[in-house]
C-alpha cells in the first residue's frame, strides 16, 4: 500500500509532554491492577484445576484491559514522540483496529459480568429467567466467545479508516480543497463509526438492563421483608450487588460520554473539554478494576495482605 508522506515536524510541545505523563501514570496503574487481577485468577486455576463463572469472566476482563492500557500507552508515547510513523504502510491501521478491539471486547465482557451478577442474584419466576439460572455456568463460555466475535466484527470497519483519512487530509491541504477532504472523510468514516457506534451502545445498554432489572427485584424483595425483623441474607446479597452494579453503571455512563466525545469531536483539539475526556478515559480501568477487587472480598484479602507483605519488606530494608 503506498504511503503518505508525514509531516517533517516533532510534536514534541510541553503540553503532549504533560498529557503523556499524566496518561502513563494512569495507565501503569490500571496494567498493574488488572495484572494483579489475572495473576490472582491464574494461580487460583493451577490450584484448583478450574474456575467459577465470574472468576473466569474476571480473569478475561483483566487481560483485555492489561492489553488495551498496553496497546494505548505505546500508541500515545509513538504519537507524542514520532507523530510520523502514523503515515507511514499500515501503522495507524493495525493501532485502531486493536483499539477498537480491546475497547469494545472491554466493554461486552464486562457487560457479561453485570448479566452474571443478575442472573445469579435477582429473583424472577419468569420461564426463560429460570433456565438462564440453572445454565449460566453453560452459557458464560459462550457469551465471553460471543464478546470476542462481537469485537472482531466492530473493528474490522475500522481498518482501513485512518490511512484514507489521513492521506485525503494531506493531500487537501495542498491542494487547497478542505471541502473535498470533508466530503472524503465523511464517505470513508461514517459507516465504520456507525457499526462500532451501534456496538458500543449495545454493550452500554446491556450494562443498563441488568441494573434495572437488579433493582426492581431489589425493590420487590424490600417489600416482602417489611414485615420480618429478621435481616434476610438474600437481602444482603442484593444490596451488595446493587452496590457494585451501581458503580458500574456510574463509571460506565462517564466512560462512554467521554468515548462519544473524544470519537465525534476533532481528537487534535486541544481544549479543555477534550483533554479531561482524555484522562477520564484512562482513569476509568483502575477506578472500575478498583471496584471490582473491593467488591470481591476474595480479591480484597489477597490485595490487603500482598500490600501488608510489601510495605513489611519495605520497613525492614
Amino acid at each position: 500500500m503506498e504511503a503518505c508522506q508525514p509531516p517533517d515536524k516533532f510534536n514534541g510541545n510541553s503540553y503532549d509532554t504533560i498529557v503523556l505523563a499524566v496518561t502513563t501514570v494512569l495507565i501503569f496503574a490500571g496494567m498493574l491492577i488488572n495484572a494483579f487481577i489475572v495473576a490472582v485468577h491464574c494461580i487460583a486455576w493451577m490450584k484448583k484445576k478450574s474456575l467459577t463463572s465470574s472468576e473466569k469472566i474476571l480473569m478475561f476482563l483483566g487481560c483485555s484491559r492489561f492489553c488495551l492500557l498496553c496497546i494505548t500507552w505505546v500508541y500515545s508515547f509513538l504519537s507524542t514522540i514520532y507523530p510520523g510513523l502514523f503515515y507511514v504502510n499500515t501503522t495507524p491501521q493495525i493501532f485502531s483496529a486493536l483499539l477498537g478491539f480491546f475497547i469494545s471486547s472491554n466493554l461486552w465482557i464486562s457487560a457479561c459480568l453485570c448479566v452474571f451478577y443478575c442472573v445469579k442474584i435477582a429473583n424472577f419466576r419468569h420461564i426463560f429467567f429460570n433456565y438462564l439460572k440453572v445454565n449460566i455456568d453453560r452459557i458464560v463460555p459462550w457469551l465471553l466467545l460471543g464478546s470476542v466475535f462481537l469485537s472482531l466484527f466492530i473493528c474490522i470497519p475500522v481498518y482501513k479508516i485512518p490511512h484514507e483519512v489521513q492521506c485525503n487530509y494531506l493531500n487537501a491541504t495542498l491542494l487547497g480543497s478542505s471541502w473535498m477532504m470533508n466530503i472524503k472523510i465523511d464517505r470513508h468514516v461514517l459507516p465504520a463509526f456507525f457499526v462500532s457506534g451501534v456496538g458500543f451502545s449495545l454493550a452500554f445498554v446491556t450494562l443498563i438492563l441488568p441494573a434495572l432489572l437488579l433493582l426492581f427485584s431489589l425493590w420487590r424483595h424490600k417489600r416482602k421483608m417489611q414485615t420480618s425483623p429478621v435481616r434476610n441474607l438474600s437481602m444482603d446479597a442484593h444490596v451488595k450487588a446493587m452496590k457494585a452494579i451501581m458503580s458500574f453503571f456510574f463509571t460506565y455512563s462517564i466512560y462512554f460520554t467521554c468515548l462519544i466525545f473524544w470519537v465525534i469531536y476533532d481528537t487534535q483539539n486541544k481544549n479543555p473539554l477534550m483533554v479531561l475526556c482524555f484522562v477520564l478515559q484512562h482513569a476509568f480501568p483502575v477506578v472500575h478494576s478498583l471496584i471490582l477487587i473491593f467488591s470481591n472480598p476474595q480479591l480484597e484479602k489477597i490485595l490487603l495482605k500482598t500490600l501488608h507483605s510489601v510495605k513489611c519488606k519495605v520497613c525492614i530494608r
